[in-house]
């Protein structure tokens, strides 16, 4: 079973566990993994998000800033390689140069829209908070910045506090895990802790397991086999599967041609992985197909409802 929560966004409050909710995901970034910048450009980002609404996305999830593998990110919380002039990660400034006059066309289009921020940096969360943003997810599980913690605990909005492993540029070289699940449940619990101890109420926050963020291919696998064992934490999960590399992995493996698909040929592949990640447990998806995740959603949670 699936259990309810009420999340606690600061104005509003979002019901979890009747149905699955749909978070649409809007890259305003050049170097996406998932589409190629295709909606780097800000007109193109407002249109993508107002029809991924249109199309029944109950959040829109708007990122500035890339954390696909081998990228550079600014981290005040632990230490990282020597910088490398040729990948510099991007400033607070361009970040919000490229979100802000998202956010505000959409909400001033769509002025009950849910909207969320995709970022790891306390300023750019406070500045979309402001703007009018209802949730900050953070990909770095409060890590990367050290006044992200207390930063959120002034603001009026909800919070997805994920499980990451390292920096995506060393994601290549961590080393195996032997319990992939019990390591996630286990750093989980206590990024929830560090947060509640920094004021953020355990109401206002949703966990999300990292599915391929610092996990290699074959753990990927092991972690929705065990998604349920996260329900023990006490909080709604966020899941997201949508165009991963696991995802082409398995399918290149079951076609046998050893080609990795792309991202945008692995549709199939992650609607089947999100639907494995609702029967665990998920309350909300995260993915950049909206329409086809709806309809699989539904049907997920037609047996859900029926346990």
């Amino acid at each position: 079973m699936r259990p309810p929560y009420r999340w606690n966004l600061g104005d509003r409050t979002l019901e979890l566990g009747e149905r699955t909710l749909i978070m649409g995901i809007v890259n305003v970034t050049p170097d996406s993994f998932s589409d190629a910048g295709q909606h780097h450009d800000r007109a193109r980002a407002v249109e993508h998000a107002l029809r991924l609404l249109d199309e029944g996305a109950d959040i829109i999830d708007i990122g500035g800033e890339s954390t696909r593998p081998d990228t550079r990110v600014e981290s005040s919380a632990g230490s990282a390689p020597p910088p490398d002039p040729q990948r510099k990660p991007i400033s607070p400034e361009e970040e919000l140069s490229r979100v802000m006059p998202v956010i505000g066309q959409v909400r001033g289009m769509r002025p009950q829209a849910v909207l969320s921020i995709d970022t790891y940096k306390a300023c750019v969360a406070r500045a979309a908070v402001e703007s009018g943003v209802d949730i900050v997810n953070d990909v770095s599980g409060l890590l990367w910045d050290r006044g992200m913690a207390e930063t959120v605990a002034g603001l009026p909005c909800g919070l997805v506090v994920m499980h990451m492993r390292g920096l995506p540029e060393t994601w290549r070289q961590l080393p195996p895990l032997d319990d992939v699940a019990g390591t996630v449940k286990r750093e989980l619990e206590q990024r929830v802790c560090a947060a509640e101890k920094a004021g953020i109420a355990r109401a206002r926050m949703v966990i999300d397991p990292g599915i391929g963020f610092g996990k290699n291919y074959e753990e990927n696998y092991p972690l929705l086999a065990h998604l349920e064992q996260l329900q023990d934490l006490g909080l709604p999960i966020l899941a997201g599967t949508s165009r991963k590399s696991f995802v082409g992995k398995a399918v290149a493996q079951r076609l046998g041609d050893g080609t990795l698909p792309s991202p945008q040929e692995r549709l199939y592949g992650s609607l089947a992985a999100m639907v494995i990640t609702i029967l665990k447990g998920a309350h909300i998806v995260r993915v950049h197909d909206v329409k086809a995740a709806v309809e699989a959603a539904a049907m997920a949670d037609a047996i859900v409802g029926a346990e």
